[in-house]
């Protein structure tokens, strides 16, 4: 059973301990609170509306100053120590969720304008989280324990169901960036949470695909799920099956290697699984990213994203929840880079084929708590 504990850093900012037992959330009661006297938090970025496109873009200068990769005496996500304070005022965690001090969007929520047209700017609202997966200083998802990696799981149902009851907020979204490759800034285990104020464009898509789809079935099937009963009919790019997850290799994949993990059972994102179902995503997930790392002799760098459905009523329906974990890497000492025809048109170009990637995966280590699929 996992417990959340509320606290405020210094600045005003919300930190949230998550805790396996009830035991350990009531030492949370009398955990130190922040010292380090930090400034009054900076306003929102601003929002700025591109015509061209009907996208808004977010225009955060302030995180030019954010914390760039510093050694492991200075990482701001480890446990603070009676010489040196951190961003988590406890000398030992769990799982800890806290507000960035260089927020994309945030703090402030609101509603975006409705009819926005060249030249519309507004504050970017919203709300960006940090999400610390345990309090070593070293790892990621997928070297943590069975037991811490359930508990972040729960975080994120947890922030799911908290950022999507918040003024303003059109879609939640949690994601693990990995590696140097992608763009990590620090190297200690964790993921961020965004719930923007707006449905982000690649979103936006697979939200209209899905909701036709949908409808075209008479509301009887989503279009993720019947992708997934399509790769498991098929075989040809299924990775492994749990009780209620499989995962696999999309029949049209962008990335060189490309993963998505699905629920069997429909729900609109994190907030709505079962014990049972986040007790087989634990599993599953974990003996995925053991089967990307035996890809190669080095940890392969990738984006972990999970697509939830958007918080408008007319999409939750036919939007099922996914995990899409992609990686650049396209050999051991090669990676894709997005260039002419995926940075300015985007069109993907794949360099790998799909079915080969998926018998690389089923055949990198042995089988852990999924059904390998041979």
């Amino acid at each position: 059973m996992t417990v959340h504990t509320s606290t405020r850093l210094s600045d005003g900012r919300e930190l949230i301990y998550f805790d396996s037992s009830p035991e350990t959330a009531q030492r949370r009661q009398s955990a130190p609170a922040d010292t380090r006297g930090l400034p009054a938090r900076p306003g929102n970025g601003t929002a700025r509306y591109d015509a061209l496109t009907g996208e808004w873009i977010a225009v955060a200068a302030h995180r030019q100053s954010r914390t760039h990769l510093p050694p492991a005496d200075q990482c701001p996500l480890c446990p603070s120590s009676p010489s040196r304070a951190s961003e988590i005022p406890a000398e030992d965690y769990e799982v800890v969720v806290f507000e960035n001090r260089f927020p994309s969007f945030g703090p402030d929520l609101g509603q975006l304008p409705a009819d926005p047209a060249w030249g519309t700017t507004a504050p970017a609202y919203g709300r960006c989280e940090v999400v610390a997966f345990d309090s070593a200083h070293e790892g990621s998802f997928g070297s943590l324990s069975p037991a811490r990696a359930r508990t972040v799981v729960d975080a994120w149902a947890q922030r799911t169901a908290a950022l999507s009851a918040m003024d303003g907020i059109r879609q939640v979204f949690c994601f693990e960036n990995r590696g140097a490759d992608i763009g990590v800034t620090l190297l200690h285990p964790h993921g961020q949470i965004y719930a923007y104020p707006f449905i982000p464009p690649r979103s936006a898509v697979m939200a209209q695909q899905a909701a036709a789809f949908y409808e075209a079935s008479d509301r009887r099937q989503t279009l993720v799920g019947a992708a997934l009963d399509a790769e498991r009919t098929s075989g040809d790019r299924m990775i492994l099956e749990g009780k209620h997850f499989s995962a696999f290799v999309p029949f049209a994949a962008r990335w060189p290697l490309e993963v998505h993990l699905v629920p069997h059972r429909q729900v609109a994102d994190l907030a709505e699984l079962r014990d049972d179902e986040r007790d087989d995503l634990t599993a599953v997930y974990l003996d995925l990213l053991a089967r990307v790392d035996g890809l190669y002799s080095t940890p392969t760098p990738y984006i972990a994203a999970w697509q939830q459905a958007p918080l408008d009523a007319r999409f939750r329906p036919a939007s099922r929840l996914h995990l899409q974990l992609t990686s650049p890497r396209r050999a051991e000492d090669k990676l894709k880079f997005l260039a002419g025809s995926e940075a300015a048109m985007g069109a993907f170009i794949n360099d790998t084929i799909p079915e080969q990637v998926a018998a690389n995966l089923r055949a990198a280590v042995p089988a852990a708590p999924g059904k390998v699929l041979s």
